[in-house]
């Protein structure tokens, strides 16, 4: 008997050529998605210190993820900067939103708070003022920050959160996460006072800022969130972890969160001397 293959219908023809249209498409698609989500980190972090201030005693790093949706760009930052005194000022925040306007805005926020840096080193006063300056240019956008300053002579951290994540701390002696007082986010009540806290960091301490989008997530309370960053970061001093790797290691939790959100990790390590920041 002899097999004849029979001809293929025309509408298998047309499904055949639809499908490969589509998975072309979807290929094309998903090349332009991952050119979008680049465009965006390129531009973020165009916004933020390509590297910081080095400090005796002082260990610091740094480490910014972008949101996860293509060009929502976010507000979230960190900063370092020398204080005329001879101290690092270091500051992490999270403009509301994610658009290029919230990008903006926390450009100005650095700038803002780098400027009245100048004129006063109490990180109270610092955020007070960033607060006013930035309810007089009327945005219409708020923001939640800590601002830290680092005495290198002493020591000794002085911060200041302005509705801001709690940050994490962590000695030989344990880790917890910093319940200290806050005021409101900037930009919501004119002539806000902010608590100042003063905490000393010795060698191999920790101390360890993070915004929202590496705690908290669509399904992730950010209670446990701090929890995960407060088991690792005590995990990491008990094993002498370099600052850079504390801050990748941090990063590494939005893993947990599913962040959608950009993400900011911000980490002081005690240090017999000054090191170059990782």
């Amino acid at each position: 008997m002899t097999w004849r293959r029979h001809p293929r219908s025309a509408s298998a023809d047309d499904l055949l050529t639809a499908l490969g249209r589509l998975t072309d498409r979807a290929r094309k698609t998903a090349e332009i998605q991952k050119a979008r989500v680049e465009l965006a980190e390129v531009l973020q972090r165009s916004m933020l210190p390509s590297d910081l201030p080095e400090v005796a005693g002082l260990r610091v790093a740094a480490r910014y993820a972008p949101a996860r949706n293509g060009l929502d760009i976010g507000g979230d930052w960190y900063d370092g900067f020398l204080l005329p005194d001879g101290s690092l000022g270091l500051s992490i925040g999270d403009v509301q939103g994610h658009d290029v306007e919230a990008a903006a805005v926390m450009g100005q926020i650095r700038i803002g708070l780098r400027a009245v840096a100048t004129a006063t080193v109490d990180p109270g006063e610092i955020l007070g003022r960033a607060n006013d300056l930035l309810l007089s240019v009327d945005q219409g956008l708020f923001a939640t920050c800590s601002f830290l300053r680092f005495d290198p002579a002493t020591g000794v951290v002085e911060s200041a959160r302005a509705g801001h994540v709690p940050a994490v701390w962590a000695s030989g002696e344990g880790c917890g996460i910093v319940e200290d007082e806050t005021g409101v986010p900037l930009g919501i009540v004119p002539g806000e006072v902010y608590p100042v806290v003063r905490r000393r960091l010795t060698e191999g301490d920790a101390l360890v800022l993070v915004t929202d989008g590496v705690v908290e997530g669509p399904a992730f309370p950010i209670e446990a969130g701090l929890g995960a960053v407060s088991e690792l970061v005590g995990r990491a001093v008990r094993e002498r972890v370099s600052a850079g790797g504390l801050a990748a290691g941090v990063m590494g939790l939005t893993a947990l969160t599913d962040h959608t959100d950009d993400a900011a990790v911000l980490v002081l390590m005690g240090a017999a001397e000054a090191a170059v920041p990782e």
